[in-house]
């Protein structure tokens, strides 16, 4: 998942990484060269749509960080090797 807003700086990837264990996902989060947040994430389709609702959810629930504007999802195929979920 790519997020766009005020994501940087802000503490948004230790919030996502939060919420990823929370849910038992594997994967990363970390910034981006164009100001956007790569969210790399692998569990149970459930856990990853989750995610994905809480990335986008407006107002946020849970005290996310920052302003999200959007996000895009691109689905790939899982990686073997990835265990934890850690910011980058």
């Amino acid at each position: 998942m790519f997020v766009r807003g005020m994501v940087q700086g802000v503490g948004f990837r230790w919030w996502t990484r939060a919420r990823a264990l929370e849910l038992g996902l594997d994967g990363h989060a970390r910034n981006t060269t164009d100001g956007r947040v790569e969210v790399v994430a692998q569990g149970s389709r459930e856990a990853v749509d989750a995610l994905e609702a809480l990335l986008r959810e407006t107002p946020s629930t849970t005290r996310r960080p920052g302003h999200v504007d959007g996000v895009i999802v691109q689905h790939g195929v899982p990686r073997d090797g990835i265990t934890g979920f850690v910011e980058r």
